[in-house]
Order: structure tokens, then C-alpha cells, then sequence
């Protein structure tokens, strides 16, 4: 009986170690994220794709400049984890023309992702 209960307690205390390395995974990846304004001025005409993965929350883009202009940012692919979506970050880019815009409340993770893989599309393009 008692080899029973303290194989339990080992099983539950390894299981909760093994779940913990992806949520540990996830918040260093999110911590990286810095959103740094990029120079449109020196980014080429083309199409660019941009990805970032933050284990539960993942987006690739592509991300369409022509004069200078993001004239266009297609969401190809989106996981957003338990979290909420944040589809509109795209539209907020292409208004304000920066990637400096309000991230959507309750998506902040979603929101932040999608603005880094503009970030790395964008960097593509950079003379």
C-alpha cells in the first residue's frame, strides 16, 4: 500500500515537470519578443513571409510592400492556443503604417506573435 502511494506521488510530481518545460518554453519565447519599428523607407517592393512560434501561439504572415507602403498582410496561418485571436492586428499595421499599434485586450499573446512575424517578414525586405 504504501509502494502505491508513493509511486502516485512520484508519477504526479513527474507529470506536472514534464507539462511545466512547454509553458516554460512558451513564456521565454514571449519574454523575447521585442516589436521593433522597422524603416519602410528602406524596405524593397515585394511580397515577404514572416513566422514566429511561441509554442502555443503561433502566426505566419505574408506581408506585401510596394513604395514603401505595407499595402498588404495576409494571416496564413494562425494558432492562437487557449487565448483569444487577434485577426485585426494586420488592419491596425496597414492604417498606422507601423508595427507599433495597441495589441487587442484578452490577446495579448496572439497579438504580440503576429506583430513579430510582420517584424521578421518585413526584415526580408530591408536594404
Amino acid at each position: 500500500m504504501r509502494f502505491n502511494f508513493l509511486f502516485g506521488w512520484l508519477f504526479l510530481i513527474c507529470l506536472s515537470l514534464i507539462q511545466c518545460k512547454p509553458i516554460q518554453e512558451y513564456q521565454r519565447r514571449m519574454a523575447a519578443i521585442e516589436i521593433t519599428e522597422i524603416d519602410l523607407n528602406k524596405v524593397k517592393d515585394g511580397e515577404y513571409t514572416g513566422e514566429y512560434d511561441a509554442v502555443a501561439v503561433h502566426a505566419v504572415v505574408s506581408v506585401t510592400v510596394k513604395n514603401h507602403t505595407i499595402t498588404d498582410i495576409r494571416l496564413l496561418k494562425h494558432e492562437n492556443g487557449r487565448g483569444s485571436a487577434a485577426e485585426v492586428i494586420p488592419n491596425r499595421v496597414i492604417e498606422k503604417q507601423s508595427l507599433l499599434v495597441d495589441t487587442v485586450t484578452k490577446a495579448t499573446s496572439s497579438s504580440k506573435v503576429i506583430l513579430e512575424a510582420i517584424e521578421q517578414a518585413l526584415r526580408k525586405g530591408l536594404d
